[in-house]
């Protein structure tokens, strides 16, 4: 039997504090999500890469705040939902676990079609006395894309998503996970370049993650010569 690398979370700044990174594998927890909710593959992949999303933007809250993801779109799926903690605690659903669809021209799980045009929702419980919500136009279903946009629109922080889940033909789960790189204010438009090209060419989540890739090692590649 194969044995899955460990789930976890890790997050990172460089010295000069203009670029935030967080990292995970979430292999084990997507699978878990898998078999509570019953989801077929295509389900499986929108409802893997939301807890991932959700998992790692919540790394870069404080203890006691958490974050919610509410995907709502006009396709089958019907809506997914996501939140998370500090620590990595995720919890989350798909309206309709059943949906799976043809895969794309590219061999690829078409969330994108699943969960259609429509609405991201994410609600920030930061402790305060009103939670903040802010809401963008989905861009284009996938997710990572979905919630990249969401960071310039509400947060003015330019942002690279990268989202995974690679399920077998068993319907098992055998690669999560995903990496957030942001550059923060003050940053020089150097920078913003640099990580842009990184972003080009680096592997997908789930390649790497398959080959034994860490978090840490993730950010690595994500990073370059600013690791």
């Amino acid at each position: 039997m194969r044995r899955f690398m460990e789930d976890y979370w890790i997050r990172s700044v460089t010295e000069d504090g203009t670029v935030r990174a967080m990292a995970a594998v979430t292999t084990a927890t997507v699978e878990q999500a898998r078999r509570r909710h019953g989801t077929a593959p295509t389900a499986t992949a929108a409802l893997g890469r939301a807890l991932t999303g959700a998992g790692l933007l919540g790394a870069a809250l404080r203890a006691g705040q958490t974050i919610l993801v509410r995907i709502q779109g006009d396709g089958p799926l019907g809506g997914v939902l996501a939140t998370s903690d500090a620590v990595g605690t995720v919890r989350g659903y798909v309206a309709n676990p059943e949906v799976h669809l043809p895969l794309t021209s590219s061999g690829k799980l078409d969330v994108g079609r699943a969960v259609g045009r429509g609405t991201l929702h994410v609600t920030l419980d930061l402790g305060l006395r009103v939670p903040y919500h802010g809401s963008v136009p989905l861009v284009s279903g996938e997710i990572a894309e979905d919630l990249a946009s969401y960071l310039v629109v509400s947060h003015q922080i330019p942002s690279v998503v990268a989202l995974g889940v690679l399920v077998a033909p068993t319907e098992q789960v055998m690669a999560a996970g995903g990496l957030i790189v942001q550059v923060m204010p003050g940053a020089e438009e150097r920078v913003v370049s640099y990580l842009e090209q990184r972003a080009k060419v680096l592997p997908a989540v789930t390649s790497m993650i398959s080959g034994g890739t860490t978090p840490e090692e993730m950010v690595g590649a994500a990073l370059g010569e600013m690791s």
